[in-house]
């Protein structure tokens, strides 16, 4: 059984991703943690964003990438599972390590980078590229010739 936590993606101006290093672990990681009591998964991200890096969301502006499985970094033998959310909205606040959280660091997501956790590096990571190529691809998508078909 998976352990199931719930963590959101905070990004810069250039589009790197905020990553978290807790007190004795070696890789960072996004953001967020397990559920409390019978909190939702949008509520959890909400609580430990607030918790570990000082910042409050809108719970509103969450956007779900998905739902992601990788070995746990911090728990041997253990598979995680994540509910992984993104945040596009502009945040005023400035980052600072609270709670369990011993470092901050800006990375760029690029798939398999040493250095993160399983979830991020070999789920999140390959999630987020997908989804800049299909935003991509809208944005330079003329769709005024469909019209013409009908």
């Amino acid at each position: 059984m998976a352990i199931r936590v719930g963590a959101v993606v905070l990004r810069n101006g250039e589009g790197d991703v905020l990553t978290v290093r807790k007190q004795g672990a070696t890789l960072f990681q996004l953001p967020g943690g397990k559920p409390e009591g019978d909190e939702t998964m949008r509520q959890t991200v909400v609580r430990e964003a607030a918790e570990e890096v000082g910042v409050q969301l809108d719970p509103a502006q969450l956007e779900f990438l998905g739902d992601y499985t990788a070995q746990a970094a911090n728990e041997p033998g253990h598979e995680v599972s994540g509910a992984i959310y993104t945040y596009p909205g502009e945040l005023a606040e400035e980052f600072s390590p609270h709670s369990e959280i011993r470092e901050l660091k800006w990375a760029h997501p690029v798939p398999g980078s040493p250095g993160y956790a399983p979830l991020l590096a070999t789920r999140v990571f390959p999630a987020l590229g997908r989804q800049e190529r299909l935003e991509a691809v809208d944005a330079h998508s003329d769709f005024s010739a469909l019209s013409d078909l009908s």
